[in-house]
């Protein structure tokens, strides 16, 4: 990791940019592939995944009985941290749900808001070299409990044309519709457009790769609402000199192994700390079998040494990193100071990894500064929000005339003439 000492604040752009492809290059063959598979469907989508994934597919679907197969084909003590982990998502997304109530904003006027569940959802489940069966559960389970009519999966198949069976079996627990074994962008255009195989979907939810996000991207613009563009994974970590070195390296260690493109930060006020979890990053990415892949991502990435903590956390919010780990002595103190990330894990015993599984939070969640407007998926992301309204003569009789006022006000007659009229006819007039 590169180490930058003190940096001035004009420098913090800079400093602080993520890795990035030509993205002019990148949609350009993006949109071509969205392209086909819209105006081609299920032959372009086997012709992208035979280019892609280097495998023949006969059939796009998997079927029921691949499906029950994955009950066998994983261990008890998978399963087992599987129920866990669904049992905590579940009980965290299920009390996000909050019920409508009726609000009387003025005598006579009764206004209220009914969140419908969105019909048609579509998850991107990442697979390539570390099939991501986390994933599954961070969003099947909000979109079962919301009560989305159809939830379809897609995700990569491997070399052989299967899935893993960690993903069939979690999406058979949670009630899955439908699971296709496509991935990439022919996926994201897939569920966007519909093929013959593949229907279309309402909105498309799940992170991926650069070439996933631009399609995703693509497509939001064109046909389909999209959960956010959540693109390679990032990680900041804000450290003081009581922190521990080795859980700081592990932590910083566990995003980097996600992809070559992942970017981590140690923010940090002690020399003496970051030098110490430099040793201690070399001998933890020595033991992991994908150090190839985290030394990479450690290419990106940064340890910065800051004057106090009060800057810090002024880069910290500049940043808006997707996972933001606070273990310094006064972590509760600084974490009210934090406006933007996507999810922050306080103390020496909140691991980020804890987060992508167990602890009940949802992982999918904004990257590339997208914190700064964006929020993680949660139980709003799979409902729509419809206003009511009803008022009685004596409630327009009180509104009618602001409304009236303000509609001439803009020009428009015909709105100031739908009050006016209900007015007359009341003997009001």
């Amino acid at each position: 990791m590169n180490i930058i000492h003190y940096p001035e604040r004009e420098s913090w752009l800079t400093l602080l940019q993520r890795p990035e492809l030509n993205y002019s290059v990148l949609e350009d063959q993006v949109q071509q592939i969205i392209e086909e598979v819209a105006g081609n469907g299920d032959r372009a989508v086997r012709s992208y995944t035979t280019k892609f994934d280097q495998v023949e597919l006969n059939s796009l679907e998997v079927s029921e009985d691949e499906i029950q197969a994955a009950r066998n084909e994983i261990s008890d003590a998978l399963k087992r941290a599987i129920d866990e982990a669904h049992w905590n998502i579940k009980t965290f997304h299920k009390k996000q749900i909050h019920h409508s109530e009726t609000i009387v904003t003025t005598a006579g006027v009764r206004c209220w808001q009914k969140p419908v569940p969105i019909s048609k959802v579509g998850l991107y489940i990442p697979g390539g070299s570390a099939p991501l069966l986390s994933t599954v559960l961070m969003l099947g389970i909000p979109a079962k409990i919301a009560g989305c009519k159809e939830v379809i999966l897609c995700t990569p198949p491997d070399v052989n044309g299967k899935i893993s069976a960690s993903i069939r079996y979690i999406a058979d627990l949670l009630g899955i519709d439908r699971i296709f074994r496509v991935g990439g962008v022919q996926a994201i255009a897939a569920m966007a457009h519909g093929t013959e195989s593949i229907p279309s979907v309402n909105k498309i939810f799940g992170p991926g790769n650069q070439y996933v996000t631009m399609a995703k991207q693509i497509v939001s613009r064109e046909t389909v609402a999209i959960d956010m563009l959540a693109g390679p994974s990032e990680l900041a970590v804000v450290a003081d000199a009581t922190s521990n070195p080795a859980f700081i390296a592990s932590d910083l260690l566990s995003q980097a192994e996600h992809g070559p493109d992942s970017q981590v930060l140690l923010l940090s006020d002690s020399g003496d700390l970051i030098d110490k979890v430099q040793a201690e990053l070399k001998v933890q990415l020595s033991t992991l079998p994908r150090k190839d892949i985290a030394a990479e991502a450690l290419n990106n990435s940064k340890m910065i040494l800051m004057k106090s903590q009060e800057e810090i956390i002024d880069m910290i919010n500049d940043y808006a990193p997707e996972h933001l780990i606070l273990v310094t002595e006064n972590y509760k103190e600084l974490s009210e100071q934090v406006v933007n990330a996507g999810s922050v894990f306080l103390g020496d015993y909140t691991p980020e990894s804890a987060g992508d599984y167990a602890s009940g939070t949802n992982h999918t969640l904004p990257t590339n500064g997208w914190a700064h407007a964006y929020s993680g998926v949660n139980m709003d992301s799979f409902y729509k929000k419809i206003t009511f309204q009803e008022i009685s003569k004596y409630g327009l009789y009180n509104i009618g005339d602001a409304v009236m006022t303000m509609a001439e006000a803009e020009q428009l007659q015909a709105h100031s003439n739908a009050v006016a009229i209900r007015l007359k006819s009341n003997g009001n007039g």
